[in-house]
This record gives structure tokens, sequence and C-alpha cells, in this order.
């Protein structure tokens, strides 16, 4: 019923809508695109096919395939952003999607990670646990909205963006790997909790042109240029807080890059490095606290 709403809700906004600004050619091949990332082998070809944007200098979330290299989108996410595209925007919205009380429920796909690997994922699960007022809770039979952690794409680390009641299952997909390395680094595995919970890359917060240059004439052509869209304020928060250049949830200043040329430059002098994978920053765990109204969050 809801995705059916979003269509009509679509159909509508373009009966009222200015005429549109793109070709309908163009639009079908944005929506080619984005409903391709939806497929379970969507990062594959990567191994194999240098020419699809994967990068050798990116971190491995950013060669899954997805929107934005690891955001698994929905029909009427993407029913929304081809309405955008054809209107000549960039940038969209959809609705609030934090986890009811807090709290996120979780279960494994049985058999698909070893004790080393699960270990290191509910580190990171104890980690946001201890940094921030968030909850988990394995899931019981009665829960039909809840995460599904799974290494169905054998090279990929990719997530849904925040709760959706009638998503049912939530997609969260690890490839299996030795704790510490690739997508079981500690910072990826969190990076990809803080999609769950909500969080968009720090390159696509709505006033990022005053912290970094997108660098267009070093991104592939084409379709990859969407992911480097920007949100709008009302979907995107930064809670009173600087632009994070070394934040868990930063893009690498080469991802998607046509010629091997930066596609993110920082304006700013920063500490640290972008697009580290190390470490979560003391912003990434305030910016959670408040967007969840964790007691204190504030202080």
């Amino acid at each position: 019923m809801l995705r059916v709403l979003a269509v009509v809700c679509c159909v509508g906004l373009a009966l009222a809508s200015p005429p549109l600004a793109k070709s309908r050619e163009e639009i079908q091949a944005f929506r080619s695109f984005l409903e391709n990332t939806q497929k379970e082998n969507a990062g594959l070809s990567r191994l194999t096919s240098p020419v699809d944007g994967v990068s050798p200098l990116a971190n491995p979330e950013e060669n899954s395939g997805k929107f934005e290299s690891d955001i698994v989108l929905d029909d009427w996410q993407i029913d929304g952003m081809v309405q955008e595209y054809a209107m000549g925007r960039n940038a969209y919205t959809w609705p609030d999607t934090k986890w009811p009380n807090n709290t996120v429920v979780w279960e494994y796909v049985e058999g698909e990670f070893g004790p080393l690997q699960s270990a290191a994922i509910e580190e990171g699960i104890a980690d946001i646990k201890r940094h921030t007022c968030i909850k988990f809770r394995y899931r019981e039979p009665s829960d039909t909205a809840y995460v599904r952690l799974t290494v169905r794409c054998p090279d990929g680390c990719y997530a849904n963006v925040g709760y959706w009641e009638s998503r049912g299952p939530h997609t969260y997909n690890l490839a299996r790997n030795t704790p510490g390395v690739s997508c079981f680094r500690h910072a990826t595995i969190v990076h990809e909790w803080m999609h769950i919970l909500g969080f968009f890359h720090m390159h696509s917060t709505h006033n990022r042109d005053d912290y970094v240059r997108i660098a267009f004439e070093n991104i592939r052509p084409g379709k990859f240029r969407a992911n480097f869209n920007i949100r709008e304020a009302d979907l995107v928060s930064n809670y009173e807080l600087p632009y994070d250049y070394v934040s868990c949830l930063q893009y690498t200043a080469y991802g998607f890059s046509v010629n091997g040329l930066p596609t993110i430059i920082a304006l700013q002098e920063h500490e640290g490095v972008m697009d580290q994978r190390e470490y979560i920053t003391d912003m990434d765990w305030t910016r959670i606290n408040r967007h969840y109204d964790c007691p204190g969050a504030w202080d």
C-alpha cells in the first residue's frame, strides 16, 4: 500500500511540476542505473571490470556496486529520486527513519559467519552501545522489521539506510574476511551500522560545498555523478557540528575517478586522513547521540 501511495504522490507531483528538464532517455537511463544497484550481484563485476568505476585507492565499501557504493535503495526511494532527477534537481528527501525506542533488531543468517567474524560484528555493536544510547536486541519470531546480516555478495559491504517498517528484513552485508581486513575493519563495520541507524555519507550533506569541492571533471561520466548528490537539510542534519573530514562516513578522495585524480578535494585544513577507516570520531558518536536524542547529547 505504501508503495502505491509513493507512486501516486510522484505522479501527482509530476502533474503539478514544471516541464521535465531531462529527456525520456536520460530519465530511463537514470532509473536503470538505480535499479541495477539493487541487484544482489551488483558488485561482482567490479572484480574483473576496472572500467566500472572501481578504484584501488577506495575503501572496500566504495566498490560494492550499490548506490553511493554501499547504500541499498528501496523501490519508493528510487521513485522519488527519479522524480527529482527528471526535474533537474539533485537533492531529494524521504521520511525520518529512526529505529523505534532507539533499538535495532537484528539477526545473523544461519551459517553465514564464523566465530571470528561474529566476534568482530558484535564488537562493532558493543562499541556503538558504549558510546551512545542505542540498544540492540536479537530478533524474535514476532519481529517483522529487522536487520539481516549476510555475506550474500562476496565482495561487498553495504546496507539499507534507516528503519522502514514495511521494508521487512533490512539488508546489512559484509563480505567474509579476516577481522581487521577489508569489510571487517572495525570502522567499516560501524560505518554500515550507521547507515542502518539512518545516516548518509558525509560528503552528501547539504552544506558540503563549503568544505569540499567535488571535482566532477575527474568523475566517470554519466551515472556515477549521482553518487555525489546532495541531501537537503530536512533530510540530513549536521546537528550543529562542523564538517568531519575524518568521519568513518567520509568518502575516499578518489571514489569513481576516471583518471586517478581526486574526486573530493578538501577546501580547509584538517587533522587526520580524510576517508580513514581506523577509528570512529567523537563527532560520529555525537551525531548518533543527537539524532536519537540520547541523554546529554546536546551538553
